[in-house]
């Protein structure tokens, strides 16, 4: 049964798991409902089990996060939802501040409380600690930043896309170090919102210019091709239809780096840019995710 919330009141939902369901309902949260209405945190609580606690102020908010639960790990996942009411706080900032940076080869991702603790010759990207997801602790995210880190080593992309930019954090990090335009769209116009800051808040806010699209039908896509670099971190069922209009813009001998899989659906999301004449070059695995690099020919 559900608690009753007071006026100075949050509820929780809570749920202990292994830590790559864990991070898959995390992320499934984030996605489908957003940081102006939940406050999502994760944290080991033992070896191997992860807990996901999701902070929300409106009782009409619990069947759905029930709903959603279910949807991304099963009615037993969704049915062992511990349900609680807390004194208000402000659960997003509390749930982030004591959060490590995290380093990505030269990148290191951090809040404004390590803006210091960023090591010198390293490219330190700051997310706003008002900002539920998008913080780099994700393997999808860490895993692109370990490719555009090698990346940079090679060779330096002149015209760059970065398809559901969310904070921002995969666009500050190409434009931080290519110093070229990057292109950042999203679905979501709060996540629109959020990149713009972070963009500003990171000195790229000349390189990075945002559209709020859907697919690639934008004509601003258009004008901006070919591109030389795609970054696309979303879900398995987006980057699958998405596989021939990224081509479609891609540049001859341009690279697509893919995320936001499961390594039980790398293969799927493979095949179908392996179907549009792409490259795998390199496959990256952290915490059970998994990040594909792919290249077109001539």
């Amino acid at each position: 049964m559900a608690p009753e919330a007071a006026a100075d009141e949050t509820v929780t939902a809570r749920v202990t798991l292994d830590r790559a369901v864990a991070e898959h309902v995390f992320e499934s949260l984030s996605e489908a409902i957003g940081p102006n209405r939940t406050a999502c945190s994760l944290f080991e609580t033992a070896q191997g089990r992860w807990t996901l606690t999701v902070h929300f102020a409106d009782l009409a908010e619990l069947a759905a996060i029930r709903a959603l639960v279910e949807d991304a790990a099963g009615a037993d996942t969704a049915n062992a939802l511990i349900f609680d009411t807390v004194a208000e706080t402000d659960w997003v900032t509390a749930s982030l501040t004591g959060l490590a940076p995290v380093p990505a080869g030269r990148f290191v991702v951090h809040g404004a409380h390590d803006r210091a603790r960023v090591p010198p010759n390293h490219i330190g990207i700051e997310i706003e600690a008002a900002l539920a997801f998008g913080t780099g602790h994700h393997g999808t995210t860490r895993g692109c930043l370990l490719a555009l880190d090698r990346m940079v080593k090679a060779r330096r992309p002149r015209r760059i896309l970065d398809i559901g930019t969310g904070t921002g954090v995969l666009a500050i990090a190409a434009a931080k170090a290519f110093r070229r335009p990057v292109l950042a769209s999203d679905i979501d116009m709060r996540a629109i919102t959020m990149a713009r800051t972070n963009a500003r808040l990171n000195h790229t806010g000349p390189l990075v210019e945002t559209v709020l699209a859907f697919g690639l039908e934008h004509k601003r896509f258009q004008q901006r091709a070919p591109f030389d670099l795609v970054l696309a971190n979303i879900l398995l069922g987006p980057l699958q239809r998405l596989a021939r209009p990224i081509v479609g813009v891609l540049a001859p001998r341009g690279q697509v780096v893919l995320s936001g899989l499961l390594q039980a659906h790398a293969n799927a999301a493979l095949a179908a840019y392996r179907l549009q004449g792409l490259i795998l070059e390199r496959h990256i695995l952290l915490d059970g995710w998994v990040t594909l690099v792919l290249r077109r020919g001539l």
